[in-house]
């Protein structure tokens, strides 16, 4: 319980400011008690709050030609040994999750162990074919110094990572690179989905608010609608209007859980 714990992110572009990253944090240290190095690898550190260490992103694998860097891609840089320093368990969070409950069980949970969500997918894709073992990576947990195999497999085959045909997504990449036989799945209810768990399915998501998640620890806000987006009711995305079937009614109890109210 005194050993200094990593938690990690990555921020890029400018769809998310700062203050994601702030907030991340600020969840992170209300709802963890033993100590914790939280870093941002980012090239636009700018506004990031005093408890965030902020590196530079992880360089590219040479030969990646013609792909954009940094992308969600990098997130396999950091399974390089020595990537920031990094030693020891490592959680690392997408920025656009909102931390609702404790998270020590992430480093209690399995130690030494690759843990990562089970991929959340539609309800009416799970009928006939259950459920892929491929893992999403919004959140993952792994020993920085001990997975170097990861990026290896990365950098030794770019082509095939960026294969839409064999892999749709980094996390499928990610998971076929750890090894399915390594990947232990969180606990269900312990990061829950805003599209899967909160919002509700039609026609009652025109009429009620989406549910808040009792018992969780994030709120992963994965694909659309963003947090904010979702905080003032999800009906347009980029000028669009959304489907019926997305649409969310306001639900302002996601600001209080961001802002740890």
């Amino acid at each position: 319980m005194n050993r200094t714990v990593n938690v990690i992110c990555l921020k890029w572009g400018d769809r998310y400011p700062a203050f994601y990253v702030n907030r991340l944090y600020d969840g992170v240290r209300r709802n963890m008690s033993r100590p914790f190095r939280f870093v941002c690898f980012t090239n636009e550190p700018e506004g990031l709050s005093d408890g965030v260490e902020a590196l530079p992103v992880p360089p590219p694998p040479e030969g990646l030609a013609g792909h954009k860097w940094p992308t969600v891609y990098t997130k396999l840089a950091l399974f390089k040994d020595g990537c920031g320093g990094l030693s020891g368990p490592t959680l690392f969070l997408d920025i656009d999750q909102i931390i609702v409950g404790g998270m020590d069980r992430f480093f209690d949970y399995k130690p030494g162990e690759f843990c990562i969500i089970h991929n959340w997918v539609e309800r009416r894709k799970q009928i006939f074919r259950g459920r892929p073992p491929v893992g999403n990576s919004s959140c993952f947990r792994f020993d920085a110094g001990r997975m170097n195999r990861v990026w290896e497999k990365f950098r030794d085959n770019l082509d095939l990572a960026y294969d839409k045909k064999r892999f749709v997504t980094e996390q499928a990449f990610m998971t076929w690179a750890v090894g399915l036989e390594n990947v232990n799945w969180w606990p269900e209810d312990w990061v829950v989905s805003f599209k899967r768990t909160c919002h509700r399915i039609f026609p009652a998501n025109l009429l009620l608010p989406p549910k808040k998640p009792v018992g969780a620890s994030i709120l992963c806000f994965h694909g659309d609608p963003s947090p904010i987006e979702a905080i003032g009711g999800f009906r347009e995305h980029k000028g669009r209007r959304v489907s019926i079937h997305q649409r969310t009614l306001p639900a302002p109890w996601i600001a209080d859980l961001w802002e740890g109210k």
